[in-house]
């Protein structure tokens, strides 16, 4: 599996997962939201997951000034789920922002759990300082 920084011209492929995963995800491209989804992947610390070229995973996440790092949004692409792709995501993340704490901003709480991640009061630690 290959995990890199997204770049602008990633951009309308995740637009593009997100609109076939549906269900709560038509948030970010339903109802003229889509361009406030491109801008908010634009300007966060995003990370795509890949297999075999294909792209099968993002996670979109914020620095708080030094104060920790926000998972935003982790999604994995239906085909892709149980083959390790989200958890591959939360380790590359903690790896490249070693020395921060990296809370996941969560409505998936048991998935979280399966991976062994601390709750923190209404959010999930995935690594520590």
């Amino acid at each position: 599996m290959e995990i890199r920084r997204c770049a602008a011209p990633d951009v309308d492929a995740v637009l593009a997962m997100i609109r076939d995963e549906g269900g709560e995800w038509e948030c970010y491209c339903g109802e003229g939201r889509e361009d406030a989804y491109r801008s908010a992947l634009e300007s966060s610390i995003t990370y795509l997951a890949f297999e075999g070229g294909v792209l099968c995973g993002f996670a979109r996440c914020r620095d708080d000034d030094g104060l920790g790092l926000y998972v935003y949004d982790l999604l994995v692409a239906g085909p892709y789920r149980g083959r390790r792709a989200g958890r591959e995501l939360l380790r590359h993340i903690c790896a490249r922002h070693r020395g921060e704490t990296v809370y996941v901003l969560s409505d998936v709480d048991a998935y979280y759990e399966k991976l062994g991640l601390r709750r923190a009061g209404s959010v999930f630690v995935a690594c520590e300082r």
